[in-house]
């Protein structure tokens, strides 16, 4: 698989152990910065670089690590096609892909530990999407994205219809 890895100054020690792993398991990593811990940078620069490569297919999912993980995955989640999801462990790693078809991971370099980050990783990219009743939500964000800031058809449905478990 190929995997775009990007970081701030704040996620990029633990960027590097993630890309480190994910060779060592046979994947392909595209570093798309920052290449230093030691100079301050903006880590919208990074997320949105993993969202772009992402969406464009040049690879097939993105690692995004700053000092919480929140604002790199929300630069990231800028990018039409990115589902980026915010994990802390292996259960939501493995939630975000199985419910949410995640295509990018977002981690702290500040407050996940790197065997904590590297098991989540592991699982991140191992575990498949359900689909099924988990389909109809991803459509709805899909449709949201296409069709800019006005409300797509349908949109506010979810409140008047049974709850599907």
């Amino acid at each position: 698989m190929r995997i775009a890895v990007g970081s701030d100054h704040a996620g990029f020690d633990l960027k590097q152990a993630v890309a480190r792993h994910l060779e060592e398991a046979g994947h392909v990593v595209v570093d798309l910065g920052t290449g230093s811990p030691d100079v301050s940078v903006d880590y919208p620069t990074f997320g949105l670089a993993v969202g772009r490569a992402v969406a464009s297919g040049e690879v097939d999912r993105g690692v995004c690590v700053c000092g919480t993980g929140i604002g790199i995955g929300i630069a990231a989640n800028k990018v039409e096609g990115v589902r980026a999801a915010l994990v802390h462990d292996v259960t939501t790693a493995g939630l975000a892909r199985r419910h949410n078809d995640a295509n990018v991971v977002c981690l702290g370099g500040r407050t996940t530990g790197p065997a904590v980050a590297l098991d989540a990783v592991d699982t991140f990219f191992s575990t498949a999407y359900e689909g099924g009743r988990h389909q109809r939500r991803i459509d709805e964000i899909s449709d949201y994205e296409r069709s800019g800031p006005a409300s797509p058809a349908g949109a506010g449905d979810h409140e008047r219809q049974p709850a599907t478990p």
